[in-house]
């Protein structure tokens, strides 16, 4: 097999290539990415029901979620009441009557509190002495036993009986490793206290918000740019569990708690729709403030996404009518979104984002206007993009928009919106970029290296979701969690980005979906990165991304290829600061297979060494999980005698060619 690389540029590759995407679902965010190792803190748990089927989503309030007494058999009763909280928009709070001292309340957190040694852990809580003096003990216990404690006083009632809400702070630290551990509250008397919005957050969260090993596997994989928060819990299940930005806003109490749209997934008549994931919510602890902080930790440009009055059309046919003075608000919402990310501090919400603590503008350049939204006939989501587009670029021409083509390739829906957008072209700034998502077998992503190739370039793509599924079973027990994010997967992924990469004209952004799932809590696999409370995983298809993304070039070079090489996956770029070509291959092959790279005129090589990355193992069923990556990059440099490279069996290759280009 031969690769001619000639000396004709191709088109530019953007930074924003490569991106993230990110979305509550599989505890990615609380319980997840959120350093906050308490759940439901506030007392706010709602408990879901309804399903797919069965369009009758209701919510129950669930305020002692997550909480019992301790120990279990003590004379303490436990209530979750309303009256004067802390924050009216979390108006729940716990009373605590306790019969006998030393005793009190617990919080399972997750699968128990795991605690690294020699790094403290900032506690927090409110309390209120109603009818109690004396000391409250903050525990972390196992089996019984004691790991650490602190103790600390509680304000007495002033002067005229008024009991206050008082916040108290602590830390706590611990020598060796802690696991599968109680978060414990002890009350030293009897008496009756009201507590609420605790907290525990370990010191080196980045940013004092992110869990640290993830929020570095995020920064290692060099992201052009962050999507967020959704995803279907953008539109929400129902409008009013849609995702509100404003309500994300502010100090942490006072964030509206929502049910997250993922609670009710597997739901069925079989399990009277209510789910394991029925306690699944939202505490606002990571909102918009902190994606805008983690784009900036990122270095990944913001793209926000908002609603369009439409409920997620998968689940319901909820909407706000455009006829309605109600889808004024939704408009709104993009405006004030725009002044709350670059308005200056004089400006409304400008000012709240420097009060938050970040006096400069983040720099928004793009949002997302809606999600999966599809044309029905009733959801009229061609004329809502046409309100949407007229009355943002009202206030704000510069911002650019970015439209969706629906939830599927090649459907009626799919091609109905791209017709809608093509008939638009010739309006300058109507859309950027139109979201495409593939769920696809393996098979067609090998099948389909060319699939961009043959599209219209009038109008760009983000590519905004996308995974090889295999057609293996979902298993969510902790041993098979990733069994479906296999290298085959991976490799798929691969020869189709590189198809997407020689065609970066009109592909101008992608992101693999979904991006972080807790094990033992996931409603979608695969996934880019798989997690428990201590441990990450990187899986094969986070490699492909992070080798692409810190292999990108500048531009494309444009190839030819012999008729032996077929439809060999593979691309070619340059790169102008370190003065290389960079040619990426995949091999679906079970055998090794041996290509020439051969060089045009055009190019003087000051010698025969290339830096290689290659990711590759022994079967394309191989995974990578919690206790051992196997498949993970390797780096070295070699000698390519009379141009040819050895390309391994089930191989994904990156070769870095110093060059000195005569273009």
């Amino acid at each position: 097999m031969q690769l001619t690389i000639t000396g004709k540029k191709g088109a530019d590759i953007s930074r924003e290539f490569v991106g993230l995407f990110i979305e509550d679902i599989n505890y990615a965010v609380d319980g997840g990415l959120y350093a906050e190792l308490l759940e439901n803190r506030n007392f706010e748990s709602l408990e879901a029901f309804g399903g797919e089927r069965k369009k009758d989503y209701y919510v129950k309030h669930g305020g002692l979620y997550a909480w019992k007494t301790y120990p279990v058999n003590a004379p303490v009763q436990l209530s979750v009441v309303q009256g004067s909280p802390v924050s009216i928009n979390n108006p729940h709070y716990l009373r605590v009557e306790n019969g006998q001292e030393k005793s009190g309340f617990a919080n399972k957190a997750y699968d128990g509190i795991y605690m690294r040694p020699d790094i403290n852990y900032a506690v927090s809580f409110y309390a209120r002495s109603v009818k109690y003096q004396g000391e409250v003990t903050i525990a972390i216990v196992r089996d019984g036993n004691m790991i650490c404690e602190k103790s600390i006083a509680l304000d007495k009632a002033d002067a005229f009986g008024w009991n206050k809400w008082v916040q108290y702070e602590l830390e706590l630290c611990v020598e060796k490793e802690v696991q599968n551990a109680e978060f414990v509250v002890l009350l030293e008397n009897q008496g009756i206290v009201e507590f609420d919005h605790f907290s525990m957050m370990p010191e080196d969260a980045v940013c004092g918000v992110f869990r640290r090993d993830l929020a570095e596997r995020l920064k290692d994989l060099q992201p052009g740019f962050l999507r967020f928060p959704g995803g279907c819990v953008v539109e929400g299940s129902t409008l009013a569990n849609r995702y509100r930005f404003k309500d994300t806003l502010g100090n942490r109490e006072e964030r509206r708690y929502n049910w997250n749209r993922w609670a009710t997934h597997e739901n069925s008549e079989e399990n009277n729709y209510h789910s394991r994931y029925a306690h699944y919510g939202q505490t606002y602890g990571i909102g918009f403030y902190e994606y805008f902080l983690l784009c900036e930790y990122l270095g990944a440009k913001p793209l926000p996404v908002l609603g369009v009055g439409l409920a997620c059309q998968f689940q319901s046919h909820e909407k706000v009518d455009l006829d309605s003075p109600e889808i004024c608000e939704y408009i709104q919402e993009y405006l004030d979104l725009i002044e709350f990310a670059n308005g200056g501090m004089d400006t409304k919400w400008g000012g709240v984002r420097a009060k938050m603590g970040h006096e400069a503008p983040f720099g928004l350049e793009m949002v997302g206007v809606g999600n999966e939204q599809w044309e029905d006939g009733e959801s009229r989501f061609f004329e809502r993009y046409e309100l949407f587009e007229k009355e943002i670029h009202k206030v704000y021409p510069e911002i650019k928009l970015i439209g969706t083509a629906g939830p599927e390739l090649d459907s009626a829906r799919f091609h109905a919106a791209w017709d809608f957008y093509h008939a638009h072209e010739d309006e300058e700034k109507f859309v950027y970029a139109v979201d495409e998502h593939y769920y696809i077998k393996p098979e067609w992503f090998f099948a389909h290296t060319d699939y961009f190739d043959k599209v219209s370039r009038r109008t760009k793509i983000f590519f905004g979701e996308y995974a090889a599924h295999s057609t293996e079973p979902v298993k969510p027990i902790p041993e098979k969690a990733t069994e479906r994010n296999t290298l085959e997967a991976a490799l798929a992924e691969a020869a189709f980005m590189t198809g997407m990469a020689r065609n970066s004209d009109v592909v101008v952004m992608t992101c693999y979906a979904p991006l972080l799932a807790r094990v033992g809590y996931t409603q979608w696999n695969p996934d880019l990165i798989w997690f428990d409370e201590r441990k990450v995983c990187s899986t094969p298809s986070y490699y492909v991304q992070q080798m692409f993304a810190k292999n990108l070039g500048d531009y494309n070079i444009d190839m030819e290829m012999d008729a032996e090489s077929g439809k060999l996956p593979c691309q070619v770029s340059y790169d102008e600061n370190a003065k290389e070509l960079i040619v990426k291959l995949v091999n679906t092959s079970s055998e090794a297979q041996s290509i020439t790279l051969a060089l045009d005129n055009t190019w003087k090589r000051p010698d025969l060494h290339v830096k290689v990355k290659l990711l590759t193992s022994k079967q394309l069923s191989d995974i990578n999980t919690l206790e051992k990556e196997l498949i993970q990059p390797e780096e070295k440099v070699l000698l390519l005698e009379k141009d040819q490279y050895r390309m391994p069996s089930y191989s994904f290759s990156v070769l870095r060619i110093p060059v000195d280009a005569k273009v």
